[in-house]
């Protein structure tokens, strides 16, 4: 299949981005529009999910908080994280939801691998974590953990839409106005927390080279 890949350099608003995926995502259904995957950033802010909890918005002034019918709890979007909206034709791609969430995770995994990221998922946490071995473990001893993506989907009459982002250089503090994804015990990274020097453009061209080996174009 065809997919349409979309990258607008400047920051974009978070409803506008909404708006847009709302229209895509219906031509998708009407067999007018293609495929996409849009590749953007957002001013800081802050999203609800479907599964927020009031407790987890810690400081609720901070950035705007927009609550999303996707999946999830609260996630942070900001200048320096790749989101990738992705609008496709599950229907058309074996109606199998939870496939679907699986491929994204390994879309992540794979596209972390291009720089020697090992990034892995765990029952009852959402999104890819990245093992921290270097760093204390927690109180009960559990290796630390840092989360370097996020992904929450949304499909409506078998089209997807929202997605997942990942970290390469935003500002972390402005992760500490939330718990991310309601998961108190861990913390979050990026490429460039890491050591790793990589750009936007590097991580678009990850995601573009792993996509079709994972989607099936």
């Amino acid at each position: 299949m065809m997919v349409d890949w979309v990258v607008t350099d400047e920051l974009v608003p978070y409803a506008d981005a909404v708006e847009r995926m709302e229209t895509l995502a219906a031509g998708i259904r009407a067999g007018t529009e293609p495929e996409t995957i849009w590749l953007l950033e957002h001013p800081p802010l802050y999203t609800a999910g479907t599964s927020a909890r009031r407790e987890d918005l810690v400081d609720p002034d901070r950035f705007p908080v927009h609550a999303v019918r996707r999946g999830g709890q609260y996630t942070y979007h900001g200048p320096g994280q790749r989101v990738a909206y992705v609008m496709l034709d599950v229907g058309a791609r074996g109606r199998d939801v939870r496939q679907f969430v699986h491929r994204m995770e390994s879309w992540v995994i794979a596209a972390l691998a291009e720089f020697n990221v090992t990034g892995e998922i765990r029952d009852g946490r959402v999104g890819v974590w990245v093992p921290r071995p270097e760093k204390p473990p927690l109180p009960d001893g559990t290796p630390r953990e840092d989360k370097i993506a996020a992904i929450g989907v949304r499909l409506k009459k078998w089209v997807s839409f929202h997605g997942l982002s990942i970290n390469v250089e935003p500002d972390l503090s402005h992760f500490d106005g939330i718990v991310p994804c309601g998961i108190r015990d861990h913390g979050v990274t990026s490429l460039v927390d890491l050591g790793l020097p990589v750009t936007m453009n590097d991580l678009d061209a990850a995601l573009r080279r792993t996509f079709d080996e994972v989607f099936g174009g």
